[in-house]
């Protein structure tokens, strides 16, 4: 029996980290090189307006490459949207994209594992790479604990994982045509309940270099996957603001009951604090609720989802003319 074989797309995004890049792309063509009879594989970068220089000639010379290069930096997440759109407007013949970053924290020896959940079921659902070990600094692993637990408490999900991921060819039209996929791609997916499972990986470590994620960046990129959550996020605050006004309230009635009724002194600046905090939290609530007002009037504008967006960021694209 001939077995057909499928073509796999590597997408990643590249911000001045070419030397990472080519370490990646010549160890993505080791992997595949001893089963090219089941697979091939194809690389799509996108280079988030750079400053270094590159030449395609230093990456690998056996697998199609194709980098397409930004008219101006948009970030990690819009980086990988962007690739996405050009893939599912460029590309026709293959079967799963594996959407990883370009430093080699990735692995790409990880990328068979991935692909081959992706497989056990008929195409129906994603594949994350959930971490097992990871070898950033304490700060980060930190910083990554709070994100975790912050996140499952302002949306009531849980995210565990990050872009590393597989995602069958037959998903794409539904993913491009998220809004939210311009600003937080795993993110996105959950919101979207876009079926999705996980497999446990081990975080490499970077090939070159220092990692272009500073403390700003690494905030920034929080909140913008809990951005993807805004109408939930404003109704827990809405009723995190009615439970606390609730409470003073509370206080206010204990507080006159013990003047009125009781003998106990109470200081005189208990009472305007309870009313102040009260203030406070009044005017938190009628914030969040006009916002929330505002958001929700915001959908009478609808707008003809979009798969060709990427088009206004490219500037020109590159291969190295190599057919799988």
């Amino acid at each position: 029996m001939t077995t057909i074989r499928k073509h796999i797309i590597c997408l990643m995004p590249v911000y001045d980290d070419w030397d990472s890049f080519s370490i990646l792309s010549k160890n993505i063509e080791t992997q595949f090189a001893g089963i090219n009879d089941k697979y091939s594989v194809a690389i799509v970068a996108i280079n988030d307006c750079s400053v270094q220089e590159f030449y395609i000639d230093d990456f690998s010379a056996n697998v199609s490459i194709e980098i397409v290069s930004l008219k101006k930096n948009i970030g990690h997440q819009r980086a990988i949207a962007t690739g996405l759109q050009y893939i599912h407007d460029s590309q026709k013949a293959f079967d799963y994209i594996v959407v990883l970053d370009s430093d080699g924290e990735d692995r790409p020896e990880d990328i068979l594992e991935l692909i081959k959940k992706c497989e056990e079921g008929p195409g129906s659902k994603i594949t994350f790479a959930k971490r097992k070990k990871r070898k950033e600094s304490l700060f980060f692993k930190t910083g990554y604990f709070f994100y975790k637990y912050i996140f499952y408490w302002l949306t009531g999900h849980k995210i565990s994982f990050g872009n590393f991921s597989c995602l069958p060819q037959k998903l794409l039209k539904k993913i491009v045509v998220l809004d939210n996929l311009w600003n937080h791609y795993s993110g996105c997916i959950i919101q979207s309940k876009i079926p999705y499972n996980t497999v446990l990986l081990d975080r490499g470590s970077r090939y070159s270099g220092k990692s272009k994620m500073n403390f700003t960046s690494l905030v920034l990129h929080g909140l913008s996957s809990i951005s993807v959550y805004f109408d939930s996020l404003s109704v827990r605050i809405l009723k995190l603001s009615v439970y606390s006004i609730a409470i003073c309230f509370l206080c206010v009635v204990f507080i006159m009951y013990v003047k009125l009724f009781t003998n106990t002194s109470i200081p005189g600046w208990a009472s305007n604090l309870t009313l102040i905090i009260f203030s406070i939290i009044l005017q938190f609530f009628s914030v969040t609720l006009i916002v929330l007002l505002m958001q929700l009037s915001s959908r009478k504008n609808i707008s003809v989802p979009s798969t060709t967006i990427y088009k206004g960021f490219v500037e020109e694209i590159i291969s190295n003319k190599i057919t799988t």
